[in-house]
Order: C-alpha cells, then structure tokens, then sequence
C-alpha cells in the first residue's frame, strides 16, 4: 500500500490534565509511528486489493467518461460559440467556455486529480482500524500517565528512547496485533511486561 499518509506534525497529541493534576506529575513523553501501526494491519492484503480495484474500476471508468464529455463538449463549443456570437450571446459563451475548460483542466491535471483521488479512498479503507488506534493510544496515555505524545519521525536519529515509550508497540499489544518477534522481545526485556499473544489469523 502505498505511504504517503498526511502526517507531518511533530506534536501528535496532548494529554490534557488539570492544572493541579499536571502540577503533582512529572512530565512523561512518550512516541507513536502512525505508519508502524498501519503496516500491522491484519488485512494489509486486502485492503491493496481494494485499492487497486478502485483505482482501475472507478477511476479509469470516471476518465474514460470525463475525456468523452470533453469531446462532446468541445465539438458542440466549436458550432455553437459562432452562433453564440452571431447572436451576441456572451452570458451562453462564456458557460460554455468555462465547462469546456473544466473538463480540460481535469484531463491534463489527471494525473495529480487520480492521486489524490487514491489517497482520499486510502484513508477511507484505513478508517475503521485507524479509528481503533487511536482510541486505543488515547486510552494507553491515560492509563501509563503520559503527558506527551511525539510523532516518532521528529526524534532525532541521535537519540533513541526506550522502547517502552514506544507506544505503537503497546497499541499493538492491547489491540493483538501480530508484532515481529523481535519487537515483542526488545519490548518485554525494557518493561519486564509479557506482551499479549496475538489474535488468530482467520
């Protein structure tokens, strides 16, 4: 599937606290990797599947059908816009003129109008479970107490954080979502936690 999810901020979410409650407890930052957590997707497959259906379905139906509307468009703009001025029908011209236009501009932009097309369907298909991720994590953070939540890309490749703060690997655990080995192992040996057993594959 392809990764270009709109996920740039460095500050992906705040705990909110009272201000007295803040003020008793030390600050605890933790990371979450958005793109991490979508890569364990149990229907990763599936979800390709769709995506490439629509894409050559939809998409390809929805510009067989807008360059034949050009067409039409642009051979009645050619025997009407005479007449139109002729007739000195500016208001009728100037419609014409701007849905021709409208139909050219959609063809030659295609390209950058299929891409965004795909990723709007992306992020529809990705919904549900994105939804479950984040009411998951929101429930780690006020359950361990963290204060912030840092979009893992902003870290610095200087400083590696324990693998505990990872909180993509703890909304894997509670979800039970098949983790890699190692993570899980790295994940237990910093926590001394045994990590919850994945879901069955069906």
């Amino acid at each position: 599937m392809k990764k270009g999810f709109l996920f740039a901020a460095i500050l992906l979410l705040a705990v909110s606290f009272t201000n007295s409650a803040s003020a008793q407890t030390p600050v605890k930052i933790g990371y979450f990797d958005e793109q991490f957590m979508i890569s364990l997707h149990p229907n990763l497959q599936g979800l390709d599947s769709a995506l490439q259906s629509y894409g050559k379905d939809s998409l390809q139906a929805e510009y067989a059908y807008t360059f034949k509307a050009y067409q039409r468009a642009d051979s009645n703009f050619k025997k009407d816009s005479i007449e139109y001025a002729s007739k000195k029908a500016t208001a009728a011209l100037e419609m014409a003129t701007t849905e021709l236009n409208k139909l050219k501009y959609k063809l030659i932009n295609w390209q950058q109008y299929q891409q965004e097309a795909m990723q709007q369907k992306q992020e529809q298909l990705l919904f549900p479970f994105k939804k479950k991720v984040y009411e998951t994590l929101n429930e780690i953070t006020a359950e361990n107490k963290y204060t912030w939540v840092l979009n893992a890309s902003a870290l610095s490749p200087y400083y590696q954080p324990s693998i505990g703060d990872n909180l993509a690997i703890r909304v894997a655990l509670k979800m039970k979502l098949a983790l890699p080995k190692e993570y899980e192992e790295a994940f237990r040996a910093a926590t001394g936690a045994a990590p919850a057993k994945a879901a069955p594959k069906k």
